[in-house]
């Protein structure tokens, strides 16, 4: 789906579903990605990639790229533009699922909160230290009131896994 931002240049992005029974409308996404972009200016051009996969896989790719083998919900690998690449999200459905039930959340909310910090990542916020975490829990507060707002919220869901009997 291509996406225009809110500068000149346009955003290709590209989802890569690795988890089969993640079922979510490329429309509702596109909406949810048009209002995120929105909201904070930037430079970024060329695609950008959005991995959705299991734990297992998460973890390797974590540990492959950032030595940390410990599950985590969201990595996010910076933009190339000498490639054309804006960036990459990759997000684990099964941490997801975890959090939203310790957290009393739905799994959509989840999801989406974990999207739209990795974007606040490509943008430049950072959340290692406790002042630069303050900022981006706010800024992520901020995107979630706009999407919200405008009822832009994709609908991520489960289905059953069709492997299983």
């Amino acid at each position: 789906m291509q996406l225009k931002t809110t500068g000149l240049v346009p955003l290709q992005v590209e989802v890569a579903n690795q988890y089969p029974e993640l079922q979510f409308e490329s429309s509702e996404l596109e909406h949810f990605f048009e209002i995120v972009f929105s909201v904070h200016r930037h430079d970024l051009s060329g695609e950008l990639s959005i991995v959705f996969m299991d734990g297992s896989s998460h973890c390797d790719l974590h540990g492959k790229y950032l030595n940390d083998y410990r599950p985590t919900d969201v990595i996010t690998f910076p933009s190339d533009p000498e490639n054309g690449l804006a960036g990459e999200i990759c997000i684990s459905i099964d941490q997801a699922k975890e959090e939203a039930q310790t957290r009393n959340l739905s799994l959509a909310h989840e999801i989406g909160l974990y999207l739209i910090h990795g974007w606040l990542h490509l943008v430049g916020f950072d959340d290692l230290e406790k002042v630069d975490r303050e900022v981006m829990r706010l800024e992520e507060q901020r995107v979630i009131d706009r999407v919200k707002k405008l009822s832009a919220w994709p609908d991520f869901r489960l289905a059953p896994n069709p492997t299983q009997g």
